[in-house]
């Protein structure tokens, strides 16, 4: 590695058109704060293709379906989109799509 490189290596879960699950989470504004989103996954309380998860770190891709408690409700999503920062409502709904029961 040069001294340009230094810094720049990626994590597995960022390679690849792939994110967190808890940064997504945060992006997706489906979690007030990031450590909320890193609570949430680490609790198992969020399922990724029907298989509970249990560690923040956790990679996303699009096309997943997540299922999660939001609200007192069961929410099913299909992840359509990553995003570089957690930016406006607007911006965040355009990531994931609800999956009709």
């Amino acid at each position: 590695m040069t001294g340009s490189d230094h810094g720049k290596m990626r994590e597995p879960a960022e390679q690849a058109g792939r994110d967190r699950i808890d940064r997504w989470l945060f992006h997706a504004r489906l979690c007030r704060t990031r450590s909320m989103a890193q609570e949430a996954a680490a609790s198992g309380r969020v399922r990724l293709n029907g298989v509970r998860v249990e560690k923040p770190g956790h990679a996303v891709k699009p096309g997943d379906i997540l299922t999660l408690g939001l609200g007192g409700q069961i929410l099913a999503l299909r992840i359509v989109a990553l995003a570089e920062r957690r930016g406006p409502a607007i911006e965040a709904k355009a990531l994931y799509e609800i999956v009709a029961d």
